[in-house]
């Protein structure tokens, strides 16, 4: 522990103040400063004991948070939190827990993000995290795990987003309009695999002409549970009857399409 003695030679009581505190001493009295208290109050002694309030290295106090929020935009949760005041705080954990529609709440967080404190501040900081859910149809809950410097850590109250019902089978729609000239819209969907919510399946969208060739690929890439919609746009291709096929992991199902021009 790092020590500044200091040594004070007055002739009439004097009074030192540090925060809130007052100490009162007399001449040729020695005050040690603990420089090495990570708060505003340090350690103050006089002659080798503590002496008044406010002169002992306090606990932190906990951060303080004004507001916790979730604004859903798209495919993406944007979470923000606002702290008056951060003492300590290394950071914050967000974490994610996924609630189903008439059946108790999941037990199980998941963290997903971690955004870097202030450390000490005794103003207004403002924090934001985004949640990138991919189409993804849930419910879910987001709660905030602030970390103190020395690993002790307290969780922020609860705020639900309401994504939508999960989806639970594939589903390839019709697309619309059909006829088309010279695009239409395909929607499909890709259901929670085996209660795996965020599991992604490798997913392709491909259009053929009648004799089988592929003319467009739509979508080739992994994909999470939800809701799909793709913009398929002919105006290379002749007028004629195409076929549209998803395949989704073992899923396979084809529909046909009309172009007109």
């Amino acid at each position: 522990m790092k020590m500044l003695v200091i040594n004070f030679i007055i002739f009439a009581i004097s009074t030192f103040s540090f925060g809130q505190s007052s100490i009162v001493f007399e001449s040729n009295t020695s005050i040690s400063i603990d420089t090495d208290c990570d708060i505003c109050a340090d350690v103050i002694t006089i002659n080798g004991s503590y002496s008044g309030d406010g002169t002992q290295c306090l606990s932190p106090l906990p951060v303080e948070l004004i507001t916790f929020t979730a604004n859903v935009n798209g495919n993406k949760v944007t979470v923000n939190w606002q702290t008056a005041t951060e003492v300590n705080n290394y950071g914050f954990e967000i974490e994610r827990q996924i609630v189903e529609k008439l059946r108790a709440t999941s037990n199980e967080w998941e963290k997903i993000g971690f955004v870097e404190g202030h450390g000490n501040s005794n103003s207004p900081k403002d924090y934001t995290f985004t949640d990138n859910l991919l189409g993804l149809s849930l419910n879910l809950n987001y709660r905030l795990k602030q970390i103190d410097f020395d690993g002790n850590y307290k969780y922020s109250d609860e705020i639900t987003v309401e994504l939508g019902e999960l989806v639970k089978e594939y589903k390839l729609e019709q697309n619309y309009p059909n006829p088309f000239n010279p695009s239409t819209v395909i929607k499909y969907s890709i259901p929670v695999v085996r209660n795996e919510y965020f599991r992604s399946l490798q997913t392709t969208l491909k259009v053929y002409d009648i004799l089988g060739n592929e003319v467009a690929t739509l979508v080739n890439e992994n994909q999470k549970s939800g809701n799909y919609e793709v913009k398929f746009d002919a105006s290379n291709l002749a007028s004629g009857i195409y076929l549209y096929k998803l395949q989704s992991g073992s899923f396979i199902q084809t529909r046909k399409l009309m172009l007109i021009k």
